[in-house]
């Protein structure tokens, strides 16, 4: 696993020349994954709302004003329901975030309640509670968590632009505590938020050049009337990134992370079937499926199974690592 890529040679490959660096993605891909599988995992808003960060593209942020309501920890016998719905649809990972700056020991009997139960449902796991204490990171592998998301969201450059309540070191600092902890990483960003290409190159060399996260989602922001970036960009051309480059970001990613899952998040049910398609053959190996995120829209799981049929695609069944170990 290659951990010493420069900004230079990042660069280089988003300017390679579209087809060459599709296809070069896509033969990775294929020499460490299963063709023609994407992973289906399923999203849950466990505590929504009422988040003391003010991250520029969130709707859950005390500073934005979109109306969400803030809403307490859900009732893990609730979880567990949705997540047997998700397993009857399909999905093998069943993730679960909380609109936190970060879980407080009080709720911690409640999140390992939760993670026991939908592992014995035999699907994985995965959280998103925002940044933990080394103690806290050990209590969720105790429990057998499979992966803990925290995302990086841009470039340390422009992190400050998007976020002042915490520091791009506080990210990492997290991420550290979740790997000594034994847990799988999820870590990705946000693109379409303003940034400049060099931020893009940024924000994947840092993710290249640490132990590579085991998950990488890439989100287009969704603009939301209310939070900083919505207002800002939700009548620019910048409201919505290139399809174009959107690609190159996935490709990029997969030739940098070659083992990975790379995610499509939030911004797919603006994005056209040509579009995703494009993601797949770049190196996207796993999607969020139903009708909702956290609180922004999503494709569908119909729309997707169409998806799915034109291209001949299927979706992922079991445990993902028995399914790369036995196409190695």
């Amino acid at each position: 696993m290659r951990t010493d890529w420069t900004r230079d040679e990042v660069a280089a490959l988003f300017d390679m020349p579209f087809l060459d660096l599709v296809y070069e993605a896509a033969t990775i891909h294929r020499e460490h994954h299963p063709r023609n599988a994407v992973q289906l995992s399923t999203l849950l808003s466990i505590k929504t709302g009422g988040c003391v960060e003010d991250c520029g593209y969130c709707n859950q942020s005390t500073h934005a004003e979109t109306g969400l309501k803030a809403t307490k920890l859900m009732d893990p016998r609730a979880v567990l329901q949705a997540a047997a719905q998700a397993k009857d649809n399909g999905s093998s990972r069943f993730c679960m975030g909380a609109a936190w700056r970060e879980p407080k020991d009080r709720d911690m009997p409640a999140i390992i309640e939760m993670v026991k139960g939908v592992r014995q449902m035999g699907m994985e796991t995965c959280m998103t509670l925002g940044m933990l204490t080394e103690r806290q990171a050990a209590q969720l592998a105790e429990a057998g968590l499979d992966y803990y998301n925290h995302n990086i969201d841009t470039s340390p450059e422009n992190y400050a632009n998007v976020i002042s309540t915490r520091s791009f070191q506080d990210r990492l600092d997290t991420l550290d505590a979740v790997r000594s902890a034994g847990i799988n990483v999820c870590c990705g960003g946000i693109v379409g938020m303003g940034e400049t290409r060099e931020d893009r190159v940024g924000f994947l060399h840092v993710l290249a050049t640490m132990p590579h996260p085991e998950s990488v989602p890439i989100n287009a922001l969704v603009p939301v009337k209310g939070t900083v970036l919505g207002d800002m960009l939700a009548d620019t051309p910048l409201a919505k990134i290139d399809e174009i480059e959107f690609v190159r970001t996935v490709a990029v990613a997969r030739i940098l992370m070659p083992h990975s899952m790379v995610r499509l998040s939030a911004g797919r049910e603006s994005m056209s079937d040509e579009t995703q398609a494009l993601c797949f053959m770049a190196g996207a190996n796993s999607i969020f499926t139903g009708d909702k995120l956290l609180t922004t829209g999503n494709a569908g799981d119909d729309r997707d199974a169409a998806l799915f049929a034109r291209l001949g695609v299927r979706a992922m069944q079991g445990e993902v690592k028995a399914e790369l170990e036995a196409a190695e």
